[in-house]
């Protein structure tokens, strides 16, 4: 690989006190943002049974729009628009509130919708301007924290994920019992514009910050071309098995986190609300209880020993494979509501240090790049498909399995948890090796 301290543009540090401030600020507000992302993009979880009975839509259909629909888009855009914020002379800020506006407005006409096709480009729409948002925002923590602190910071920006996951089922599930899923899904869209001219006028941009020298440094270093991005970033053994244990991960967690809540209104007959705000207690606190100790610990024991940083994902999944099969086989479905917390915290545990190895494993000029395909992966493997064949499946196994077909499903899903398990314990036999100090 290319030796990141011969090649990275150096940015300047003002005071500490300005700085410590500053990064606080730009955490919490990205924070929010990708609370919003998830927001906006998961809403339609709880939402799916009452667009299925008014749109009159299969399951297959059902899961498209939850995956495929969004997925494909956001895959295949990131990695240009990645390219884009990786250049120097991007602002990155505006890059992320411009995506904000977009899905935010997209998310909106999804309320507007009066037929399936309608209904399928609004959430294409949403994946066009989610697409801009994480690798700049992913790119932006890495160059304002130090990368000892690198997996607690990303971690903290991807407790967004289970934050946005809860209000969204809280808020759709409440709001489509009193107005409808219409109303749900442009009350959630609007605000996102409000937000966009927030992080608009209040952050920063940190490469506006460096000083003449590092500037003029940063004028003089040749960009990556997008082979050459792509050749450092493949080049990593570790990222190749993060890469494919993280898309299982997101497989299986964007299949489970639509098809849970089927499951609990079809299997265990449960309201809208009643199936939102219990999955807002598993996917939201539990998800953002292990988020946030995922990054912990990686930071913690990732210090004394560098493989040490994926030892939470590896062991934390194969645990919790098995309390998750548990879960779904209980009749009752408060044990099973009460079953499927341990899992999600061990199962949320990755995303601070999956995403904090991507991005010390390649300089800093492919960075926003890696974490473009590591949502690629993500996103196209994962929302893509996992919904979706999910969705498949459960018409399949509707001849044999009826009313439970969904449950089915979910025992096959709760197994499959090995696999990343598996994949993440290799890649972290290869960090001492391949992990950067900067």
């Amino acid at each position: 690989m290319t030796d990141k301290a011969a090649t990275a543009p150096a940015i300047a540090a003002p005071s500490a006190d300005g700085v410590s401030a500053q990064t606080r600020t730009m955490l919490w507000i990205l924070l929010i943002v990708y609370i919003f992302n998830f927001l906006d993009r998961q809403i339609v979880n709880i939402l799916a049974e009452p667009i299925k009975a008014d749109l009159g839509l299969s399951d297959t259909q059902l899961g498209l729009l939850a995956g495929p629909a969004f997925a494909v888009f956001y895959a295949l855009l990131g990695i240009p628009i990645a390219r884009y914020a990786d250049k120097d002379g991007t602002n990155r800020v505006r890059l992320i509130a411009a995506s904000l506006a977009v899905w935010s407005a997209m998310t909106a006409v999804c309320g507007l919708a009066q037929n399936f096709v309608q209904l399928l480009f609004a959430r294409i729409g949403v994946g066009v301007g989610e697409a801009g948002c994480t690798p700049a925002a992913h790119s932006l923590i890495t160059d304002s924290v130090p990368p000892e602190k690198r997996s607690s910071a990303i971690a903290f920006y991807g407790m967004g994920v289970p934050i946005g996951s809860l209000l969204g089922l809280i808020i759709g599930g409440i709001v489509n019992d009193l107005y409808g899923w219409r109303i749900a899904l442009m009350m959630v869209g609007a605000p996102g514009l409000v937000l966009a001219l927030i992080v608009l006028f209040v952050m920063r941009e940190p490469r506006h910050s460096r000083s003449a020298e590092a500037t003029a440094t940063a004028r003089a270093v040749v960009p990556l071309s997008t082979r050459e991005a792509l050749r450092e970033i493949f080049s990593s053994r570790a990222f190749l098995y993060i890469l494919i244990a993280s898309s299982v991960v997101a497989f299986l967690g964007y299949g489970k986190a639509l098809w849970t809540i089927s499951f609990f209104i079809r299997s265990h007959g449960l309201s809208t609300t009643e199936a939102g705000l219990s999955m807002a207690v598993v996917l939201g606190l539990a998800g953002m209880f292990g988020t946030w100790l995922g990054g912990k610990m990686a930071d913690k024991f990732g210090a004394r020993d560098k493989r040490h940083i994926l030892t939470l994902p590896a062991f934390g999944m194969a645990i919790a494979a098995p309390i998750l099969f548990l879960g779904y086989f209980m009749e009752d479905w408060r044990i099973a509501v009460a079953l499927l917390i341990i899992p999600t915290i061990l199962n949320s545990a990755y995303y601070g240090p999956a995403y904090g190895c991507v991005q010390g494993l390649v300089e800093p000029r492919a960075r926003a790049v890696a974490a473009s395909i590591m949502l690629f992966g993500q996103n196209l493997i994962g929302l893509g498909l996992g919904p979706f064949l999910f969705g498949v499946l459960s018409d399949a196994l509707q001849p044999v399995a009826g009313q439970e077909s969904v449950r089915w499903v979910l025992y096959g899903a709760a197994w499959l948890g090995l696999i990343p398990a598996f994949f993440f314990w290799r890649a972290s036999l290869r960090l001492k090796a391949e992990l950067k100090s900067g």
